[in-house]
């Protein structure tokens, strides 16, 4: 369960350990903790927050069996190369494109050496054969429209025990991927649904799959027999595991508070653990009652505790979004969608980005284009979080228009993501800047392919982005790190990452710059005496006690100054003190 795993008596330790030597390396000062406590400093103990995450969509990311493409499927209702044609030679596409699990394990070390630590997918659960009849037909540039689509995605599950065979290899099962995914040193996010399964009603003559759930054996458990939910009957056996009221499109609304449909789709969570998944991504997770995901967290972590989850509550509302994050609602971490509202409109061009169900204010032309914009989603104090640190951060997804932005302004936004608290989250394609600007039916999902993962490192996001990010996977205070900031301006930002416990004694300055010319910073604030070391030059500078550190950053450039050994400076550790009494 997430708590805020931070107390202020470990501050009154830091204050008495004040006068340890500043340079005193984290080997050392492990080596005389046998002979003290050990000062806790951090934003959270959660292991997950070591992690960056890579988004797949898995189908859209590279073919690597094609024999699983099934190309011939659906008959009259084909679900292979849907494609949707718009102007100017732009295209999107709603069919099944090719790309499946031996593709992403195939890729494993570009993951990896991108600085990326697990590969978060979208769900692998059998979807339906054909493409969907009913609803109103999607086109190039439409929303919120499933008519001619198919389950490319693998969010209409019709068997949440099953995985679609157009994933799927002969020699290699989700088992095998997940092995194979580790031995790389990658973890795998489990994207979960529990709100619905696939579209249901509407179709002018049923179709296979589409309503339907089976169980783990293969029986059928639940049928929608194509009726609107409002002619559902819960007494029937077959319609009991459905409300008898529509929520998204006409996806079947799964009946949470029935005990039956609690055990299977927990159950099935369960088995997707077995089979190696290491986190949960939960889609559409405010469409599911609190009662619900406390339900199944408290049945998770009681077989695999610490197991980390968090969910997609497509709302701009911190207030709102972070009740998933209270131990009471399930304590589910979230995505952070203020923050990717407000990092669109610093880094981003006029944003097209709308939510997927219309939901929320989606960003606007930039009101403030400066770094203070952030600060304000930081809620690092007086927030309504369980804990700002285990929020999983991210500029773009599936789901919304790409950043609409330059090279530059994905340098800048990924510089960013890589610093601040949270656990970062990259869409597939975004280190080479792939589709900007274009939301789901207007090429967002386009598929991406080998060649362009073999063309990528010569791009500049790419090599931006993997220095970056490799520095965060070697920087405890990154990952971690209680943040302390110093100041935010329009193109320039400067702030503390610290953290102390039983493994690290490391304090992480990070100097950002947005602008098109250099910046110069002179840092004496909380700045402790010792050696500090650059991550991304190997540059090191000795400072002596009321010494400020001073540095230029190029354009559109950001410096990780390391110290390690634990905090000395009298002013900073008041400073912890003061801000944690407000977290």
């Amino acid at each position: 369960m997430l708590t805020k795993r931070f107390f202020l008596s470990t501050i009154a330790g830091a204050l008495a350990l004040a006068g340890c030597s500043a340079s005193q390396s984290t080997a050392d000062h492990a080596q005389s903790a046998a002979a003290q406590p050990v000062t806790v400093i951090q934003g959270t103990d959660e292991a997950f927050t070591s992690e960056a995450i890579y988004f797949v969509v898995t189908d859209r990311f590279v073919e690597g069996d094609p024999s699983n493409n099934h190309e011939d499927q659906g008959g009259d209702n084909p679900t292979w190369e849907l494609r949707m044609d718009g102007p100017d030679g732009k295209f999107a596409n709603v069919g099944y494109m090719g790309g499946d699990l031996q593709g992403v394990l195939n890729n494993a070390d570009y993951i990896r050496d991108l600085g990326f630590s697990a590969v978060w997918l979208t769900p692998v659960l059998d979807n339906p054969d054909e493409a969907f009849t009913g609803g109103e037909p999607i086109t190039f540039g439409g929303q919120f429209k499933d008519g001619g689509k198919t389950g490319y995605h693998g969010y209409w599950a019709t068997n949440f025990y099953q995985p679609d065979e157009h994933l799927v290899s002969a020699n290699l099962s989700f088992k095998d991927y997940t092995s194979g995914m580790k031995q790389h040193g990658l973890k795998t996010v489990f994207d979960i649904v529990a709100n619905h399964g696939s579209p249901s009603y509407s179709m002018p003559e049923d179709q296979p799959g589409y309503g339907e759930l089976y169980d783990a054996d293969g029986k059928l458990v639940a049928d929608h027999a194509n009726l609107h939910p409002t002619e559902i009957d819960q007494s029937q056996p077959l319609q009991a595991f459905f409300h008898p009221y529509p929520d998204l499109s006409e996806l079947s609304n799964l009946d949470e508070s029935n005990p039956d449909v609690q055990e299977y789709l927990i159950n099935a969570y369960l088995y997707w653990i077995e089979q190696g998944a290491d986190a949960f991504r939960i889609d559409t997770i405010r469409h599911v009652s609190h009662d619900f995901w406390r339900t199944m967290a408290d049945r998770i972590r009681a077989e695999h505790p610490d197991f980390f989850m968090f969910g997609e509550s497509f709302v701009y509302d911190a207030n709102f979004i972070a009740q998933h994050t209270l131990p009471k609602n399930g304590g589910v971490s979230v995505l952070d969608f203020p923050m990717q509202k407000a990092m669109n409109e610093v880094f981003g061009d006029l944003s097209q980005n709308t939510g997927e169900e219309n939901q929320g204010e989606a960003p606007k032309a930039p009101v403030s284009t400066g770094y203070a914009k952030l600060a304000e989603v930081l809620y690092l104090t007086h927030g309504p979080y369980d804990n700002p640190y285990e929020l999983t951060t991210f500029y773009d997804n599936h789901d919304m228009a790409r950043m609409n932005a330059s090279d530059t302004g994905f340098i800048n936004a990924n510089n960013w993501l890589f610093t601040v608290r949270g656990i970062p989250v990259i869409y597939q394609g975004s280190e080479i800047g792939f589709m900007r600007g274009t939301s789901e039916h207007q090429g967002n999902r386009n598929y991406l392919g080998q060649e362009a993962l073999n063309n990528a490192p010569n791009h500049p996001i790419y090599q931006g982005l993997k220095a970056i990010a490799n520095v965060r996977a070697n920087t405890p205070a990154l990952q971690r790190g209680l943040q302390v900031n110093l100041n935010f301006a329009d193109n320039t930002a400067s702030f503390y990452r610290i953290v102390q416990n039983d493994e690290h004694s490391q304090t992480a300055l990070v100097l950002l710059n947005k602008a098109s010319d250099a910046a110069d910073f002179s840092v004496g604030d909380y700045m402790q005496p010792g050696q500090w070391t650059e991550q991304l030059s190997g540059r090191s500078v000795q400072l002596s006690d009321g010494e400020a550190l001073s540095s230029t950053v190029e354009a559109n450039g950001v410096q990780v100054w390391v110290h390690n050994g634990p905090v000395t400076n009298q002013a900073l550790l008041q400073a912890i003190e003061t801000q944690m009494a407000r977290q």
